[in-house]
Parts: structure tokens; C-alpha cells; sequence
């Protein structure tokens, strides 16, 4: 048997017909970049993800960067965040000339863990450096929201901008005080990304930032298009940031979707939960099933499974075996970002995070898509059973 860790020919299956109708109206329409079916996005997005503005962006990654440059964040800043990571989320601190003050991660949840995220703080203010960090970048990590309100109180504490990296978290929710908030809609912004492979996925590249903030909204759409106020008029130093007609109306296609297509991935979720259970793995200390922490704390979307991943004893073998009978899967990530090559200017080495370490040997995330069956999850969960044996 052969599965893949994501299939989206099998997404495609189930909404061919109205896909390619949209898509040719796109090409019948001849406009191509922002316009209606962007602009319908962002109303929806917006909705949906319960904040005023939705600004329709050319990829996740983008959609970082744009933030920070909203946000007056360049040269001489420092952004606190997490080293366990796509590497998007530091790259964007970086090539804006800010630097990256990485801190550990909560064990549990693979995100940025406050207590951590505090001691990088006065770190700083020891160093006499306090002054130039101007934000906190929390990661919603696999699809299960960072811990939001001791981060909302600490940046509130120091003063600093709170920037919600959603791109793999799009509608996961998170119980506060006042309710549940969406990935996304807690902080000063949120960024979302529409990579393919992401629970709402365009045809290529796409992104979204999220905020309450008219200001920042109205900078975010000059920001997109160069900088420009009017045809050749530039009031800022922008970038091409556009997002697609063709990619908005994908997503509009799959929008409505979602909430099922994420309701499956927990139950698929859940499944693999009780399998690892049933066959001693987790007893055995083998297989570490990933936690969702808020699953009895209110959220419909505690945790949306962008990923299911586990931890593993002898990680790399186990993904050799697998690979051997046909299982796909993948490391998310084989190495923290404080000690990629690029980022050895920053003076971080090997011990300084030691979860982030830990993490990066460990995890292995598993095959998850809606689309998914019983069997294939019972062929999954017995070859690692087989390994183990």
C-alpha cells in the first residue's frame, strides 16, 4: 500500500467540477491580479476569521514581511520568536536588516513558550539591547495556536507589537478570557499563508494578514502595490505583493469547505490517538502522539492538524522503514533555525534551546488529509508497530 503524507488529487476529486468552472471564469474574465475575487476573499476571510480587515497578499512568507514593514521594523530592531520553525518566519526578520532573538519551545506544543520568550526579554535588557526589540512573532505550530494570553500580557508589559505567524493554523482557536479568538485575530496582526499543501490551499502561492487596525490595513494595501497611493505615485517603499484573481478564486471555491475539511483531520487525528494507545506504543514511551492542550478548554478547532506529528525513538530509522513500505511522511524540522548557517552571525549554538534541539531529532509527522481512510491509518499504525517489534 502506498500513502502519500497529503493528497490533494484526492481534494481536487471532490470539487473538480466547480474548480474548473471558476478558474475558467477567471481566464474568461481576463483580470488577473487583485480585483473582485480578492477583494470577495478578504470580506471572508475577515468574517471568518472574526477581525475587521483581511489584506490579500502573494504568499505567507510575504505576508510576513509586509507586516513587519507596516509595523516600521528594520534595520537596528530585534523581533523575539522561536527557532523551531519554517524558516519564513526568522528569514522575513532578517532580510528587513532586524535581527532574530530566538527562544525555546513549550515541550508539549512545539510553540513559543512565554516563560522562554520573557527571559530572551531581559536578556536583552541586560545587554542594554531591550530598546531595539520592537515585537514578538509567536509560530501556530502543526495547527494548534501558541499560548496567547501570557504573550498578549507580556508584549502589552513591554510595550512590543505581538505578530501571529498563522500560516499553518488557518481557523485553529484559542479559549481567552473573552471568548474564543481565532489564529490570527489576537495579536496586533496575524499572517496566514495558501500554499497548496496548507488546510486552505491555492493553486500556487497566497497569502493574508489579519488586523483590527484601519491604519495598518490601509498602509498593508499601499505596502502591496509598491508603495503606491496612485498609478506612478509611490508614497512608500513597497514591494509586489499582490495577491492573484486566479488564486483568490480557487480559495473561494475551497473556502466553504473548510470547516469540514477540518473537522475530518481531527477525527483522523483522533483516531491515530486511539490507535497508539490501543497498541502500547505510547506506554512504551515509542511514539509520542501530538497533544492538543485545548481540546477541553471551549474551541470547536482546538487544533487543526495542518500536521499530525509524533515524536519518534530513533526517528530517522523509523522514517527509512516507513519510506520502505510505501508510507510518506516528513520531518518539520531536522534543524532549528539558531543553527542553519545563515543565521550563525547571531551567535547561537548547539545547547542554547534545548527543547527546539530536542524537538528537531524527534518529530515525525504522519500522513493527514481529509480524504484519509481507516485502513490506510491501520497500515500507518502497524509498521510502526512492526518497527518497534
Amino acid at each position: 500500500m502506498n500513502i502519500p503524507i497529503l493528497d490533494l488529487k484526492a481534494q481536487y476529486e471532490t470539487i473538480r467540477d466547480e474548480l474548473n468552472a471558476k478558474v475558467l471564469g477567471v481566464l474568461a474574465s481576463q483580470n488577473f491580479v487583485l480585483g473582485a475575487e480578492v477583494k470577495a476573499l478578504e470580506e471572508e476571510i475577515a468574517a471568518y476569521g472574526g477581525v475587521k480587515f483581511a489584506v490579500g497578499v502573494s504568499s505567507g512568507s510575504d505576508a510576513l514581511i509586509i507586516s513587519l514593514m507596516a509595523l516600521g521594523i528594520g534595520s537596528g530592531c530585534a523581533v523575539v520568536t522561536t527557532p523551531f520553525t519554517f524558516f519564513a518566519t526568522a528569514g522575513a526578520i532578517a532580510r528587513l536588516g532586524a535581527r532574530p532573538v530566538f527562544c525555546d519551545i513549550d515541550e508539549r506544543t512545539f510553540n513559543l513558550d512565554p516563560e522562554s520568550a520573557e527571559e530572551a526579554l531581559q536578556k536583552e535588557r541586560r545587554a542594554g539591547r531591550l530598546a531595539r526589540v520592537r515585537a514578538i512573532l509567536p509560530v501556530h505550530l502543526y495547527g494548534q495556536c501558541a499560548d496567547m494570553t501570557p504573550l498578549i500580557r507580556l508584549a502589552k508589559r513591554y510595550g512590543l507589537w505581538l505578530l501571529e505567524d498563522a500560516a499553518q493554523a488557518v481557523g485553529s482557536e484559542y479559549p481567552t478570557a473573552k471568548g474564543v479568538r481565532k489564529a490570527g485575530a489576537m495579536g496586533t496582526m496575524g499572517t496566514l499563508s495558501f500554499y497548496p499543501s496548507k488546510n486552505l490551499g491555492g493553486g500556487g502561492d497566497g497569502g493574508m494578514v489579519l488586523t483590527d487596525s484601519r491604519r495598518l490595513a490601509e498602509k498593508l494595501r499601499v505596502l502591496r502595490v509598491h508603495g503606491g497611493v496612485r498609478k506612478y505615485h509611490y508614497k512608500l517603499l513597497g514591494g509586489n505583493f499582490r495577491l492573484d484573481a486566479l488564486q483568490a478564486a480557487i480559495l473561494r471555491v475551497k473556502f466553504p469547505h473548510l470547516e469540514d475539511w477540518q473537522r475530518r483531520r481531527r477525527e483522523r487525528a483522533a483516531y491515530y490517538d486511539l490507535s497508539f494507545g490501543e497498541t502500547g506504543l505510547e506506554k512504551a514511551g515509542l511514539v509520542t502522539p501530538p497533544a492538543a492542550v485545548y481540546r477541553d478548554g471551549g474551541p470547536e478547532n482546538y487544533h487543526t492538524y495542518h500536521q499530525y506529528v509524533i515524536r519518534a525513538k530513533n526517528r530517522n530509522r523509523l522514517l527509512a522503514f516507513l519510506k520502505e513500505k510505501g508510507i510518506g511522511t516528513s520531518v518539520f524540522y531536522p534543524l532549528s533555525l539558531h543553527e542553519q548557517e545563515c543565521f550563525s552571525y547571531l551567535g547561537y549554538k548547539r545547547g542554547d534551546f534545548p527543547a527546539s534541539e530536542r524537538a528537531a531529532r524527534e518529530v515525525l509527522a504522519l500522513p493527514m488529509f481529509p480524504e484519509l481512510t481507516s485502513e490506510q491509518q491501520d497500515y500507518v499504525v502497524a509498521a510502526i508497530r512492526e518497527f518497534y517489534a
